[in-house]
């Protein structure tokens, strides 16, 4: 016969079975009060989610099947955000929605810090699944923030909706990963990484052009970072390494990616106050960019150096390569002004491509390369390897006495140096550039000359 203890002790095996069993690190949003209508604002259903696995000392937020519309949602330590691939996560319409974290000022003068996903001072997260983060930045477009307003019947509109909301922005953080998810359509920047570390971003893809000032992805005076087999389309730059403070961006290396832009594919600057060092890219398809395929700019005093760009195929690209070390030296977030920066220790190897079609280029007749310091502030050592670049030609005698402006102190964007003297390489304050295996080809007459270089030292091997 089985006594009073064996069955007390069966209880309590099961009780500790159905305990163990009903503890999970997953979280659903839905049972959190969140609805997949498309139209309920669930901001407060998923922070819910959020907040209570993280409590539990993390785990994974799901969500799933349907359209969610939220307002910021701050990731916390070791909590994951996966959207699975039949859900969508958007963002709302209304400016009220949303929080600043870190607000700033950007390049352009406007407040920044906005965004629809957050994370400031966390550790261990991550942003995953096939799903879709939509920004819905065409509801900050200046009519719909008009339309917006006379529908909330505010009476105080100075200032409302300015601050339009990033995608994805990460602040003090690290132990960072966004995988697999696509990024649409945010009002500002897509993904900023701002003072943070250890970042893995990979086989993302990103389509950001609902609004101006449309970056897809930013390391800003970050480090250790991964970013590889992402596709992005972006209106303004697609990949761009920056530094909105005195602190550095290093120890970094993009491959694999796919890029198309209408301002900059793969950018350093413009906002440049810390140093840019030891990066690597490579292997990177960029296409149908207008604004410039690899764009290499300190003008804010950062020294940029130790930096290899590796297997770069081009397509339908205006000006490929542009260099500018300037004199600009803006400030941000109330930091001291800098002394004039450095680059050097520049390295561009196996890049093969074409230029933009004269009717579609921005300078008529377009360059191939652009290398530039000032008088006082000469550009380092840039090697140049193994490149071959095909250009319409168009260049006509005139234009071979093409004066350049130094302008040292402008914003730094090839355009404002018009046409140029030479159709393949133009540099100018250079201590030294060396040169092997550069070809151009024109698929049209051009009276200028291949190269021309000026206040420069050169090595040249064929």
């Amino acid at each position: 016969m089985r006594t009073r203890l064996y069955y007390t002790s069966l209880l309590m095996t099961f009780i500790l079975l159905i305990s163990c069993n009903s503890k999970s690190d997953s979280y659903n949003v839905i049972d959190y009060g969140a609805i997949d209508d498309g139209k309920t604002i669930n901001t407060k259903s998923i922070q819910k989610a959020i907040d209570a696995c993280n409590l539990a000392g993390g785990g994974t937020v799901t969500i799933e099947g349907g359209n969610y519309i939220s307002g910021t949602l701050l990731l916390k330590d070791n909590v994951t955000l996966h959207i699975a691939e039949d859900a969508k996560l958007i963002g709302s319409s209304n400016p009220l929605d949303y929080q600043s974290i870190d607000t700033f000022t950007d390049a352009t003068g406007q407040k920044r810090g906005n965004c629809l996903i957050g994370a400031k001072n966390a550790t261990n997260i991550a942003v995953t699944g096939k799903g879709t983060i939509d920004g819905n930045g065409e509801a900050f477009l200046s009519k719909n923030i008009k339309a917006k307003i006379k529908e909330l019947n505010i009476t105080e509109t100075e200032g409302f909706g300015s601050n339009r909301p990033f995608l994805l922005r990460f602040v003090n953080s690290s132990q960072i990963k966004v995988q697999d998810v696509h990024l649409r359509q945010p009002a500002a920047w897509t993904c900023h990484f701002y003072q943070s570390n250890d970042i893995l971003v990979d086989n993302i893809s990103i389509y950001s052009h609902a609004h101006k000032n449309n970056d897809g992805i930013d390391l800003d005076s970050s480090y250790d970072a991964v970013i590889k087999n992402c596709d992005i389309n972006t209106g303004d730059d697609a990949i761009c390494i920056k530094t909105t403070s005195p602190k550095p961006t290093y120890n970094v290396q993009v491959s694999d990616c796919k890029l198309r832009s209408d301002w900059g594919s793969i950018k350093f600057g413009t906002e440049s106050m810390g140093d840019m060092y030891n990066i690597d890219i490579k292997n990177c398809q960029i296409y149908d960019t207008k604004g410039g395929g690899i764009k290499i700019l300190s003008v804010d005093g950062a020294n940029i150096h130790d930096v290899t760009i590796d297997g770069i195929q081009m397509d339908r690209v205006d000006m490929p390569i542009f260099i500018r070390l300037g004199e600009r030296l803006r400030t941000y977030r109330d930091a001291e002004k800098q002394e004039v920066g450095s680059i050097t220790n520049v390295i561009i190897k196996n890049v093969k491509g074409n230029a933009r079609v004269l009717d579609s280029s921005r300078v008529k007749p377009p360059s191939g390369i652009l290398i530039t310091g000032t008088p006082d502030h000469k550009v380092g050592k840039i090697t140049l390897e193994n490149i071959e670049l095909e250009l319409p030609g168009g260049g006509s005698e005139e234009d071979t006495m093409a004066k350049v402006e130094e302008d040292v102190d402008r914003y730094p964007e090839f355009s404002f140096f018009k046409v140029l003297p030479a159709y393949g390489l133009y540099g100018r304050h250079i201590e030294n550039i060396q040169t092997n295996n550069v070809v151009f080809t024109l698929n049209g007459t051009d009276k200028r000359e291949s190269q021309v270089l000026v206040d420069t030292n050169t090595t040249q091997s064929e």
